[in-house]
């Protein structure tokens, strides 16, 4: 539904209506007489273009509304210029013989002939609002750009009013201008203004297609504003100026947008199925729209014909949602009076004309503005700025002297001792509360728990491994006495020495982590005492207290208290005066503005500057007589401070104090010390554990190739045995299978579709892994949490064209020994002194320092190759390359393996944390393991003085 046509039923503002009236004449002789005949020479220029902008004025609109816009802008700057250079008044020295004559714009039978700058000002500033009014309703509201000019022109409108009721209307009145120039008439137009600008935003929304509810409020507010100017049409003194027609229209604007919102809430209500609030909310429209229409008289008829179709609409909608309701909903009707206000939504503001009617930027008469005016105005400025920079710094130094003085006396803080109000200066405050949240010394034995109990999960993964290991070769050994030289594999320590090798490292590291578990614990017993202070809650109770003596011979303690407490809140008050005091300094400059009365003054410049400044001698006095009295007060705190301190023995107190301060600062690095200690084991032991969790699924991948083996190994000697050799290759004994080729029979069995011919494989062979270059601290540098594992490079044999033979002979290649990385390369340093003594695995030391994040080489591994025997193929264990961990102090290594998250056991339980990486599977053309199973391993809880 479109109102482009209710558009045009809008109402415009005619202008305002005057008689010629010559400038050039009486301002030139204005000048001449006030300044002098150069003056008026060289303004000559000037006055004749007001004298023509006024000309242009008077003579009917032209036939651009733009340039009659442009014409009053300039036209308002301009007298804006006159107005303080040339006085306009009856009186003999002003200029008496100019009179300004308007005509009402809504009464034409009435005028205001006076000769006042005042009227002239109110009326050019109505006018231009009536123009901007006239170009938003010549625009053309059926196109997007003709609506988008009209709000404009609308909004524009209302800026001119408002300015007019701001800054003109009240001097206007005051000098006996029209009623249309009144403020009252400036607030009603302003009003309607807005209200049709915001009109033009609804046919906006409404053209957009946009939903109900943003349309109701948008139209909601059309009829706050029609309201509003109806309101103000009512009253006086417009109820008798305005002609009827327009109480009308606004009246009917205003029922027929409320109707409007009402109905076009309906509308969203029925999407909502809240059909009774709907049919409440389009009879309450209805109703409102029906009594407009019966007091509407002489509206436009566009106007009637738009509110017609709107009932017709609304009632339609009406008599659809009752009989709904009566045959679906059977819902109760609520009351108008139960229901809420309608929503409003307020798109349309007065565009300020501040800037365009500004008149600094424009150069009439610069040339008349005296010097000795402006150098006058300049003197005075000076005077009050050195006034009041002279009593403010007075100010602000009785402040810093009081300030400089109490600390001096270390007051008040000596009478809140007394009291029990102790307190920690701030950085202190700040460290206590830190090692508090973080646990204090009494959550210590808790994290060395921890470490306790992740060193037992470590040490009984390894001792699983070992067993794994030594089970496998003792069966070895047993079916190898039992068939002798048929027992063709290799031995089970020939294939297991790496293994044996890492493991013997990892119990040394264990050795080691135990070593310094308990320097820990050593070192928390040993400052336990020290460390107690940090859990006083709160720490001030920690403090040593001000005290009363013990003996007394006069007994007036109270008195020389109350004396110092007294003379305290004196110099408080002072103070807070002296606040007030500059305060007051501040405003009393920024309302100091004496050009009016410099221009409109005959007499003297300097008797008139000392009038004005002696408005500054009574703050001033009371200034100086605050700084006295605070010299008085801090004379009389010093003497009776000094009573204080040898009655109360001050200066004991400030020494033990002193001391409690050191005392806890101390605490606080120890504890700071030992935390970072214990975040460092429990960091290492989280690392060791997927090491060792690792290794032990190597060994179980191994036992459980070893066993495959094992089988088909006893079966071929029991055939060769019985005399019953099948080798299809006319071979005796064993031959074990490729690392490509795994077991065929068996695989086929498995399978239920044909396989093509593989390519061959080469021999299964055990991968030479780097050995991994120790870091200071730590052997080996983990991922911690949130960083990528390092993608692992693998390398896959060239297909070959040929089919494998049958039955490849295997070549087992020992995994070459890891170079040996040492466990804790340093032990507990004393306090404050690090230990740089390494152990015997340690490397030698070099000539020039490591640098400072040291990369381990990390090598890529090759392909993952098949397991002999077995379905799946060896995973790759490759640690994913990391800056090291540098800790300020290192109590811990990490172990040589990195960790490799695809397998794992159950680490300490209730763990989780920030070490575990989980780790990404590398794609594999082979199912993953069956045995694999996931080890999330929970980190340590990290204090707030963790290593970094």
């Amino acid at each position: 539904m479109s109102y482009a046509a209710a558009v045009n039923v809008m109402l415009a503002v005619h202008e305002k209506k005057t008689t010629a009236v010559d400038l050039y004449r009486p301002l030139r002789n204005y000048i001449a007489y006030t300044f002098s005949e150069h003056d008026a020479q060289v303004a000559d220029d000037d006055l004749q273009t007001i004298r023509q902008l006024r000309l242009n004025l008077e003579k009917p609109s032209p036939s651009s509304l733009d340039l009659r816009r442009d014409l009053l802008i300039s036209y308002f700057r301009a007298i804006a210029a006159v107005e303080p250079r040339f006085p306009i008044s009856p009186d003999r020295s002003h200029v008496h013989s100019l009179t300004f004559t308007w005509f009402d714009a809504f009464r034409s039978n009435k005028k205001a002939a006076l000769p006042s700058i005042h009227l002239e000002k109110a009326a050019v500033l109505f006018n231009l609002g009536a123009v901007y009014s006239q170009i938003a309703l010549a625009a053309d509201p059926t196109s997007a750009a003709g609506l988008k000019q009209a709000c404009n022109g609308f909004q524009s409108a209302a800026g001119a009013f408002a300015f007019l009721k701001d800054h003109a209307a009240p001097k206007a009145v005051a000098a006996g201008a029209t009623v249309d120039l009144s403020v009252e008439c400036a607030v009603m137009l302003e009003k309607l203004m807005l209200a049709q600008s915001q009109e033009c935003f609804f046919e906006k929304v409404i053209g957009d297609a946009k939903p109900p509810g943003l349309c109701s409020k948008v139209a909601r507010q059309v009829g706050v504003y029609y309201e509003e100017a109806y309101a103000a049409l009512n009253a006086s003194p417009l109820n008798q100026h305005f002609d009827r027609t327009w109480i009308s229209h606004v009246q009917l604007k205003a029922a027929q947008f409320y109707a409007e919102a009402c109905y076009r809430y309906s509308l969203e209500l029925h999407e909502k199925e809240e059909i009774a609030e709907e049919i409440a909310r389009l009879r309450i429209g209805i109703s409102a729209l029906v009594d407009a229409k019966k007091s509407a008289k002489g509206v436009a008829q566009p106007l009637l014909d738009a509110a017609n179709k709107l009932e017709t609409n609304m009632n339609h909608n009406l008599e659809r949602s009752v009989k709904e309701n009566d045959r679906v909903y059977l819902m109760r009707i609520p009351a108008a009076s139960s229901l809420a206000a309608l929503p409003a939504a307020s798109l349309a503001k007065p565009i300020p004309l501040g800037e365009v009617l500004n008149a600094s930027k424009e150069k009439f008469f610069s040339n008349l503005v005296p010097d000795s005016s402006t150098k006058a105005l300049s003197k005075y400025t000076d005077m009050v700025d050195n006034i009041i920079r002279t009593q403010l710094e007075k100010l602000q130094q009785g402040s810093e002297i009081t300030r400089v003085k109490l600390k001096e006396m270390d007051l008040p803080d000596s009478i809140l001792a007394l009291e029990g109000n102790l307190s920690l200066p701030l950085d202190l405050t700040e460290d206590v509360e830190a090692v508090q949240i973080s646990g204090g010394p009494s959550g210590l034995e808790t994290e060395i728990q921890q470490l306790r109990d992740l060193r037992r999960v470590n040490q009984e993964l390894l001792v699983q491994a070992e067993e794994l290991l030594q089970k496998e070769a003792n069966a070895d050994a047993q079916f190898r006495n039992q068939f002798g030289t048929r027992w063709t594999r290799p031995q089970s320590s020939t294939l297991t020495k790496n293994l044996q090798d890492r493991l013997n490292r990892f119990a040394a590291n264990l050795k080691q982590a135990a070593d310094s578990d308990s320097r820990i614990d050593r070192e928390v017993r040993g400052n336990g005492e020290l460390m107690a202070i940090l859990d006083s809650r709160p720490i001030e109770s920690a403090l040593p207290s001000l005290a009363r003596p013990i003996m007394s011979l006069d007994g007036n303690e109270d008195a020389i208290v109350g004396a110092l407490k007294q003379s305290l809140r004196q110099l408080e008050n002072l103070g807070e005066q002296r606040a007030g005091l500059e305060d007051m300094l501040k405003e009393m400059k920024r309302k100091d503005d004496i050009l009016p009365k410099l221009m409109a003054s005959t007499g003297s410049q300097e008797d008139l500057f000392k009038k004005e400044i002696a408005k500054y001698d009574q703050i001033c006095e009371e200034i100086a007589q605050n700084i006295e009295a605070q010299e008085q007060v801090l004379l009389q705190l010093q003497s009776k401070n000094d009573d204080f301190a040898a009655m109360f023995n001050l200066e004991d107190f400030k020494v033990s104090r002193e001391k409690s301060y050191k005392q806890i600062a101390a605490a606080v690095a120890k504890y700071r010390e030992i935390k970072e200690n214990i975040n460092e084991g429990l960091k290492f032991y989280v690392t060791l554990q997927d090491a060792l969790t690792n290794v032990k699924q190597q060994c179980s991948d191994f036992i459980m190739t070893r066993s495959i083996q094992c089988r088909e190994l006893i079966e071929d000697v029991q055939r060769q045995i019985a005399g019953l050799n099948f080798a299809t290759d006319g071979k005796t004994g064993y031959n074990y299978p490729s690392g490509g080729q795994l077991n065929h029979s068996r695989t086929d069995a498995q399978q239920a579709e044909p396989q093509t011919t593989p390519p061959p494989h080469p021999p299964p062979t055990y991968q030479h892994i780097p050995a991994e270059q120790p870091g200071p601290g730590y052997l080996q540098p983990y991922p911690s949490t949130g960083q990528p594992d390092h993608q692992r490079n693998t390398q896959q044999p060239e297909p070959q064209s040929t089919p494998p033979p049958p039955h490849p002979q295997p070549s087992y290649h020992r995994l070459p020994a890891e170079q040996p990385r040492p466990g804790y390369l340093q032990p507990y340093p004393s306090t404050g002194q690090p230990d740089h003594q390494r152990t015997t695995q340690q490397p030698e030391p070099q000539s020039t320092p490591p640098p400072s994040h040291p990369q381990p080489p990390y090598h890529h591994l090759p392909a993952e190759q098949p397991r002999p025997g077995f379905a799946h193929p060896y995973p790759a264990y490759a640690a994913p390359q990391q800056t090291p961990y540098y800790a300020p102090v290192g109590q811990y290594q990490h172990p040589q393996q990195a960790p490799n998250h695809d397998d794992g056991q159950p680490a300490y339980p209730g763990w989780h944390g920030a070490y575990y990486n989980a780790y990404q599977q590398q794609t594999s053309p082979f199912p993953p393991p069956p045995y694999t199973v996931p080890a999330p391993y929970p980190p340590p809880q990290q204090g707030s003085y963790h290593s970094r």
